[in-house]
């Protein structure tokens, strides 16, 4: 008999912006501060993937900014003993809190978009952002 594994929906965004030299992304670190990673979160049952999505950059990272409604596209990770399955969004940074309801468990820095990839460690992921120069032109 094969085990069923559990599948978690999450929703994230990649925060960006634009400046003179080109384009930035936000990363942020994972609560035990070991990982880059972007805002995400589990889709809460009353909202949308992308509401959520913006509740997670508002939460994890003191954002708030201009959401893309399309979706960038999915990734896949492992954890929870499980698969989390994650909607990713793109989010045009707006304002930057000084204060936000994870600033005391988070860091968080602008990296050029080639860092950014550099610094992340999903696949799924890495591709995502490789992709989004061109949903951005």
């Amino acid at each position: 008999m094969g085990s069923t594994r559990t599948l978690y929906h999450q929703s994230a965004v990649v925060p960006f912006r634009r400046r003179g030299h080109g384009l930035e992304i936000l990363l942020v670190t994972s609560r035990s501060g070991k990982r880059w990673v972007i805002p995400k979160g589990l889709v809460e049952p009353d909202l949308t993937a992308s509401a959520s999505a913006v509740k997670e950059a508002y939460e994890e990272a003191g954002i708030k900014g201009k959401l893309r409604s399309d979706c960038l596209g999915t990734y896949e990770y492992e954890k929870w003993g499980g698969t989390c399955e994650v909607e990713v969004f793109l989010f045009e940074v707006q304002v930057e809190l000084d204060d936000w309801p994870e600033a005391d468990e988070r860091e968080r820095r602008w990296m050029s978009l080639t860092q950014a990839i550099d610094h992340l460690d999903e696949p799924g992921l890495q591709d995502l952002l490789r992709a989004v120069p061109d949903q951005l032109s």
